[in-house]
């Protein structure tokens, strides 16, 4: 047998073994919070990463919270809408003035509105989940990223995520779950820091009390 025969032989032979998860390894303290607590960790570090946040009392209030986000940074009033109930549902007859589409994206949006699959409290990191419901363009090509995200719906550490993540989709995961820390930026360029350089220029975050 060649050298490359006995190394593949042998790790067959091993596969053949039981295999058992080591489990997780240490958990940052940080992140061991919950209710208020996690949120406002959430917040807080969010916002150290360029995000910014606001709070919703209820769902009813999502809609006006972003038309007075696009006011407050001079953004046109049109939104592309992820077909996923959690925000194509949301009472947008409340604010006549604002153009709504739903699905995917494209080069002219310019601000998008998504759902978060989940949200880590530990780095203020949204989770996005892709599907059929959460297209993952939306993520990326307009300039602005909107989340809605539930309170429930954090999590404390990357651990938690991914726990939440093999109860969620057992066999069937989605194809893609990205982690946004942040809008998008790049140094590398003579040093000098660009917002947008690999996807939005701003991430707006809605946190809604439920």
């Amino acid at each position: 047998m060649s050298d490359r025969d006995t190394i593949l032989s042998t790790l067959r032979q091993r596969a053949k073994g039981t295999r058992h998860h080591p489990g997780p390894g240490p958990v940052p303290a940080r992140g061991k919070v919950a209710g208020k607590e996690r949120a406002a960790l959430f917040t807080s570090l969010a916002q150290g990463a360029s995000a910014s946040v606001a709070q919703a009392a209820t769902a009813a209030e999502v809609p006006s919270l972003i038309a007075e986000y696009l006011r407050q940074n001079n953004l046109p009033p049109r939104l592309r809408l992820s077909p996923d109930p959690r925000v194509k549902e949301l009472d947008w007859a409340s604010q006549p003035l604002i153009d709504v589409n739903v699905g995917a994206a494209d080069a002219a949006d310019l601000v998008s509105v998504t759902p978060a699959f989940a949200g880590i409290a530990e780095t203020g990191t949204v989770a996005l989940a892709s599907g059929g419901e959460t297209p993952a363009t939306l993520n990326f090509l307009p300039e602005t990223h909107i989340v809605v995200m539930k309170e429930s719906e954090l999590v404390g550490t990357f651990e938690d995520l991914w726990k939440r993540a093999r109860d969620r989709f057992g066999e069937n995961w989605p194809r893609t779950i990205n982690l946004v820390t942040g809008p998008s930026r790049s140094a590398d360029i003579e040093q000098t820091l660009l917002m947008g350089a690999h996807g939005p220029k701003r991430l707006h975050i809605v946190l809604v009390n439920d």
